[in-house]
């Protein structure tokens, strides 16, 4: 409801300021402080001040006298605050809020938007386990294509799978070279990328370390791999095929964990084989910005304000990975409408050297969109480090779980429900609690900032985490038990409810159903800005709202028929809001804890 409030604030403010004569372009409606009691306000009376030649608050009074509510349907009436212009909802807002909300299980997805959206995240070279430094990768990007699918857009997911670099060169030669009685230690786990990671970090210290003869026949080997890969020789896919292939099945293993799943995992050499590489360096060859220097035909960016080169082709005229992820990026196009891709900090300009150039090359980059993240820090301590090689995110999910568990366990003696919890149950929920809590705390904080995790802060049951927000999932399915129990006519999925909502009179139910309107809202303006923490930022608000009527609104033990039936609809919508919005963030929605 508060997308068609908002849309009803939009054009009863439009219409008023061109009844003044006064310009439209910028209506500055947004959010009012906590403090303020309206739905929406506005704060154009800042921007016109200047222009009307008098005081904000002046301006904002004149404004709101010309506003005309009469035939909204939710815009009940218009004052001011000081310099704003805030409007109010009615009744009926609320009402139709409950209605939809309460049987609705996909409450707060939008309409489809026949858009197809392909995000591309993750996308580690398939060289050993997932570090947990890079495990925002997947997290924000799983939380970004499940806020898209929300928004309504078509999704697929895609890892890019670097197969074509020196590294898998490297990794196979390795592989082919050694064998087990030539490792130093037994893989850390049983799994394939941490055997195979074995292979490729012998290959690595045999080519710093070997006598100078040896590196030479060795770089040969390897040499012959990559030109093998540029040739299009089969035998060669096949070689890299199987270290690849290999080691990525353990990584999807790991990533499962999260959960992050892909709809395709899109090879590199892909682009290699069926020419589209090639035919990108011929065209970007004969733009007027190519360059050949230093034994390789590079891209002069400056004028796009990019001060390095992008080096597209050496002098052997082998590709570089840039010049296939250019050739990917158009098949991209070709296939969706939008493309998203999760990067790295130390890939801000590698994305500037893409966007310049597929515009160079006469794509519409407005099509593309990029989310760059700062990488996860770990404080000192037992997680700081494992056998010199950092920590796995295998690593970091054990420990959360481990950690859940007692917490859990720490707490069962202040449950308030009384259905007795199995060992099954206790496990089911530390691994809800425990991956949760870990990606509640990398999404909910924005990409571009560095996190260092802090196991005190995300297991926090009382503070801005996982757990506190899940468990107001936990206590809706409670409350919604122990209604049926008593014979309460719970809210069914898809069905009209018949309560009234009138009853609903507390400040604190209100409230409620105020964060409840506004969710997909919050959805909506999340996508546009591809922002998943903002998702959290409202699960956090909404655990307050849901909180305050907890404490102050009794619901089975309701004191007459109409008001418990309109609170049981009223937790109901609430659980549905919750357990949508952590679907969004790829955090499980608990039924107890």
């Amino acid at each position: 409801m508060f997308r068609q409030f908002r849309s009803e604030v939009e054009a009863a403010l439009a219409d008023a300021l061109d009844a003044l004569d006064l310009p439209t372009d910028d209506l500055g409606i947004e959010r009012p402080p906590d403090d303020m009691d309206a739905t929406l306000a506005s704060s154009v009376a800042f921007r016109l001040a200047g222009e009307v030649g008098d005081a904000p608050p002046n301006v904002a009074a004149r404004v709101a006298e010309a506003v005309d509510a009469d035939g909204a349907a939710y815009l009940a009436s218009v004052d001011t605050a000081g310099p704003y212009v805030n409007f109010h909802a009615n009744d009926r807002y609320l009402v139709d809020t409950l209605d939809a909300a309460a049987p609705d299980a996909g409450y707060g997805a939008l309409p489809d938007r026949d858009t197809s959206v392909v995000v591309e995240h993750t996308s580690a070279n398939p060289t050993g386990p997932v570090h947990v430094g890079r495990a925002r990768n997947p997290i924000v990007g799983d939380a970004v294509a499940n806020l898209l699918e929300y928004a309504g857009y078509d999704v697929d997911r895609h890892y890019y799978v670097n197969d074509a670099g020196r590294q898998m060169a490297v990794f196979t030669w390795a592989y082919e070279r050694f064998d087990e009685s030539d490792l130093d230690e037994p893989p850390a786990r049983d799994r394939a990328e941490y055997d195979l990671v074995r292979y490729y970090r012998k290959g690595n210290a045999y080519l710093e370390e070997a006598d100078p003869d040896d590196v030479e026949a060795a770089e040969a080997e390897i040499q012959s791999i990559l030109q093998g890969l540029e040739a299009g020789d089969e035998e060669t896919y096949e070689r890299v095929g199987e270290v690849v292939d290999t080691v990525l099945g353990g990584m999807k293993a790991c990533l499962a964990r999260l959960p992050a799943e892909f709809d395709e995992f899109v090879k590199e050499t892909r682009f290699m084989r069926d020419g589209s590489t090639d035919d990108v360096a011929a065209r970007l060859k004969e733009t007027d910005h190519a360059v050949y220097e230093e034994d390789a035909w590079q891209l002069e960016l400056d004028d796009r304000g990019i001060d390095k080169n992008l080096v597209f082709l050496r002098s052997d005229d082998t590709s570089l990975y840039t010049t296939r992820d250019l050739a990917h990026h158009e098949w991209k196009f070709a296939n969706y409408d939008r493309a998203v891709t999760v990067l790295g900090e130390d890939h801000k300009l590698q994305a500037d050297q893409l966007d310049a150039t597929l515009e160079l090359l006469g794509n519409d980059t407005d099509r593309l969109g990029h989310v760059i993240y700062s990488y996860v820090n770990l404080p000192e301590g037992k997680m700081s480090t494992r056998r010199g090689t950092g920590v796995m995110l295998d690593d970091l999910l054990d420990e959360a779980i481990d950690r859940a568990r007692e917490a859990v366990e720490d707490r069962m003696d202040d449950r308030i429900r009384e259905d007795d919890l199995t060992d099954d149950d206790i496990e089911r929920i530390a691994h809800q609690v425990g991956i949760g809590a870990v990606r509640y705390d990398i999404v909910s904080k924005q990409p571009a900032k560095a996190i260092t995790f802090e196991w005190e802060d995300a297991l926090d049951f009382e503070g801005q985490s996982a757990p506190f927000v899940q468990y107001v999932h936990a206590r809706c399915c409670g409350i919604l038990d122990e209604a049926e129990g008593e014979g309460v006519a719970v809210p069914e999925p898809g069905e009209p409810i018949d309560v009234d909502a009138a009853s609903l009179t507390t400040d604190e139910a209100r409230d409620l159903l105020r964060e409840i309107a506004r969710f997909p809202a919050a959805i909506e303006s999340a996508a546009d800005d591809f922002e998943p923490h903002t998702i959290a930022t409202f699960t956090r608000e909404f655990a307050d709202a849901y909180n305050a009527f907890y404490r102050e609104c009794p619901v089975v033990t309701a004191e007459d028929d109409d008001l418990r039936a309109a609170r049981v609809a009223l937790v109901a919508a609430a659980k549905h809001t919750m357990a949508n919005a952590l679907d969004v963030l790829g955090v499980e929605a608990p039924e107890s804890m």
